[in-house]
């Protein structure tokens, strides 16, 4: 019944990618020459730089949607999948294909998520390339979206497109996955020396060396042979000492702090922009007229029958959720000003459910509505699957709320360096992996752990960042992605790591060969 709440863009077109000069869209397909018949060359014609900045921040808008990106790096791992219930939900088993890493090169949200991806990246450039000299604030915003839209293409597909604005008649070139780290680490080492600290609503000195930080995270997964994609990786010791060097940075600037105990979800609240001081790097939306809205991270699970009616989709795996301690208050519960005025609870909704008054709700054929584990991804029952409320919905204002839409945290932050320092890397400091996780594991209400190892990171990033969009990445960097989980029974293939350049791309640019596997 739910489709993607959102139109696809470009669908039809070779990696076409949008001219936003001033008033005018001209389309420009990557790979093939610009005539620029008015100015005599192949450069671009010159535009407004901060106007071009906007559009380019604008690209940030597509990651609210539940499907394409943030549905690419969600529904193939262990904590999300999206059932097909009746006629609700199947979409030409859009869902099914991305949990049972079945997808191909035309599966319609890897083609909408490269068109989206790499109009943010040329939107970027755009920006980048009408700034003046003395333009510097905006080169290096623009430079870090770039990055920003670049690293989510590299973690996603393996290779980066790239074009010359300078000279469009060379059209398009694409760098391999490796190339194209060493070309995000010199963008982002950029951003950080010309970006100062600010709102997380813009791109800021912290929130570059957040995303340089998880470049080298990963740096051994990108640089990894692309004949053996899914590993085994090895973690290069200079590389985890870059992580904990940029982890202190943003931990020394005294900006962000864990929230305090009993206060998870205001990192998700509605007026999460002045509750929470872990936010780094944000989309701000402004109440009644938000322009990234959360609203799709619960109506994207909530039954017909809660309020607010949701759209009965995904779930979590039961396994994921039996990985939390009943203490840990990030399973959620109850929460004041919204349980009793709705009925509903955040975190994970499980059992049977209420409204604000205590009455039992029920499902649309009469029966009581308890939300079940177990789950057939085919054909489930509207009831069966444990629902996941991760951004509180504001009473009175459901599909408006000025929820600010995060992309970095600063758990996140601490949970990276504690990885790095397991994976061989030295802290000056002089902190341990044990003592960061266990900082943020008492923070959250869940017990000390005695031995803190890789396989409790892991388990510990899940715990912290579920639904956040990380969880591929982590799977795949731990070497855990292809392993068998609730309706995936068998082991994937390797190939599977990376998801296929679009076929309609590999047709228009017979220089580009697609990935691995595929």
């Amino acid at each position: 019944m739910m489709n993607f709440g959102k139109k696809i863009l470009l669908l039809g077109l070779p990696l076409t990618l949008i001219l936003s000069n001033c008033t005018d869209l001209e389309d420009n397909v990557v790979g093939k020459p610009v005539d620029n018949t008015e100015t005599g060359s192949c450069s671009a014609a010159k535009g407004n730089a901060s106007e071009a900045l906007g559009s380019a921040y604008a690209r940030l808008n597509d990651f609210s949607d539940q499907s394409n990106a943030y549905a690419m790096e969600e529904h193939p791992s262990d904590e999300m999948m999206g059932p097909t219930r009746g006629t609700d939900w199947d979409d030409f088993g859009t869902w099914r294909k991305l949990h049972q890493h079945t997808w191909d090169s035309q599966h319609n949200q890897i083609i909408a998520a490269w068109d989206n991806l790499n109009n943010g990246v040329y939107r970027s450039l755009q920006s980048i390339y009408f700034a003046t000299p003395a333009q510097t604030q905006i080169k290096a915003e623009a430079t870090f979206l770039k990055a920003f839209y670049s690293f989510y293409i590299v973690d996603l597909y393996g290779q980066l497109p790239s074009t010359d604005l300078a000279n469009t008649c060379d059209g398009a070139k694409i760098s391999s996955r490796s190339q194209a780290v060493d070309t995000l680490v010199k963008d982002l080492n950029y951003a950080v020396a010309n970006l100062s600290s600010g709102s997380a609503g813009k791109a800021t000195k912290e929130a570059a060396e957040f995303l340089l930080a998880k470049v080298y995270l990963n740096k051994a997964v990108y640089k990894q042979d692309p004949q053996s994609p899914a590993g085994p990786y090895t973690f290069d010791k200079a590389d985890m000492d870059k992580v904990i060097e940029l982890c202190n940075a943003i931990i020394a600037s005294g900006k962000y702090e864990l929230t305090a105990k009993g206060k998870y979800f205001d990192n998700f609240h509605w007026e999460n922009g002045t509750r929470s001081k872990e936010l780094i790097f944000t989309v701000e939306n402004n109440e009644g007229s938000p322009i990234a809205n959360a609203r799709n991270r619960y109506y994207m699970g909530l039954h017909y029958n809660q309020i607010p009616s949701g759209w009965n989709g995904f779930t979590t795996l039961g396994d994921f959720y039996n990985s939390f301690e009943a203490t840990d208050e990030r399973v959620g519960g109850t929460y004041p000003g919204v349980t009793d005025k709705i009925g509903l609870n955040v975190g994970f909704l499980v059992g049977q459910q209420y409204d604000k008054d205590g009455k039992k709700l029920k499902t649309r054929g009469g029966e009581d509505l308890i939300f079940t584990p177990d789950i057939n991804l085919s054909a489930a029952g509207e009831e069966k699957g444990i629902r996941v409320v991760k951004y509180v919905p504001e009473p009175g204002n459901l599909d408006n709320g000025g929820h600010d839409y995060v992309f970095f945290r600063y758990a996140d932050v601490l949970l990276m360096k504690a990885e790095a320092l397991l994976r061989g890397g030295t802290d000056p400091n002089g902190e341990t992996a044990a003592s960061l996780v266990n900082t943020l594991r008492t923070t959250r209400g869940a017990s000390t752990l005695g031995t803190v190892d890789l396989a409790a990171v892991l388990a510990e990033r899940g715990r912290e960042l579920y639904y956040e969009g990380w969880r591929r990445n982590d799977q795949i960097r731990f070497e855990k992605f292809l392993t068998p989980v609730d309706q995936r029974p068998a082991q994937s293939d390797a190939h599977v790591v990376v998801f296929p350049l679009p076929q309609k791309v590999v047709d228009t640019n017979p220089t580009w060969s697609q990935n691995f596997g595929y």
